[in-house]
């Protein structure tokens, strides 16, 4: 060391990271319909996406595709609360129009997480081993299907106190358990499962981010509207007698909706 020289302290340093984000596979990229199916699946799920970082999959796009506005999409986005950060499987042509839009390109060898399916409606009456289900029927087909990579490692989200009408609580990366009652008007949402030791009567949406094996359990089976995994069900759908009021859980067959008795 030189006379007079001193150690300056590491102002930075670089390390290696995994980040979870969020891929958006399209099949068209037309801005407006995209601007209603993403309204039509998360405007009722405002809570869902909290600015993530969202990867551009266009594989399903074919090489004529028409070109892509990378500026109004990410803009679309941003309306939901996703950040578009990179693409991925594009032509040259588009990869090119990508990075001009100041994304940066995911390599083809990344390992897809698994597909969200469309969001469903479950309407439909169908038999589960407590003797009463929703059967679901695609509402419409989607233009394209979400995947989140995300692992449970989050800690148990536990709230105590009552919900009210407007409130909304997400367990984001985890399970969520409701210790008092969930009024209609509050939404519970939880990327794992859900369980609720009071009334249920808000929305309760469970496996949030794509997680079939998600379910929702509740001492008293009152909700206004419940999802899991994207596949839902509403008022307008009655709930099965031996299931409503009482203590009971919902899980995912396929793609329908289980109510069963749990006494």
């Amino acid at each position: 060391m030189a006379a007079g020289q001193v150690n300056a302290p590491a102002v930075f340093d670089l390390k290696s990271a995994s980040l979870s984000v969020v891929a958006l596979p399209i099949q068209t990229s037309n801005l407006d319909i995209l601007g209603s199916e993403f309204a039509r699946r998360f405007d009722n799920t405002p809570g869902l996406f909290n600015n993530d970082p969202v990867v551009l999959d266009l594989a399903l796009l074919s090489a004529t595709h028409p070109a892509i506005d990378f500026a109004g999409l990410i803009a679309l986005l941003k309306r939901f609360k996703m950040q578009l950060v990179g693409v991925r499987a594009g032509t040259e042509q588009q990869m090119q129009h990508a990075l001009l839009a100041g994304l940066f390109e995911v390599p083809p060898d990344v390992s897809r997480p698994s597909d969200i399916p469309s969001v469903s409606h479950s309407g439909g009456a169908s038999s589960g081993p407590s003797g009463s289900s929703g059967g679901a029927t695609p509402a419409t087909q989607s233009v394209g299907s979400m995947s989140a990579p995300i692992p449970l490692s989050a800690p148990t989200l536990v709230i105590d106190r009552p919900l009210r009408s407007g409130q909304q609580i997400y367990a984001r990366g985890g399970d969520l358990v409701l210790l008092a009652a969930v009024n209609f008007g509050a939404e519970v949402i939880a990327d794992g499962h859900i369980h609720a030791y009071a009334p249920l009567r808000g929305k309760a949406i469970a496996g949030a981010k794509g997680n079939h094996d998600a379910r929702i359990f509740t001492t008293c089976m009152e909700p206004e509207l419940v999802a899991i995994a994207g596949t839902y069900r509403t008022t307008e759908t009655p709930l099965p007698a031996e299931v409503i009021g009482k203590p009971a859980q919902i899980r995912l067959d396929g793609e329908r909706l289980v109510f069963e008795a749990l006494l």
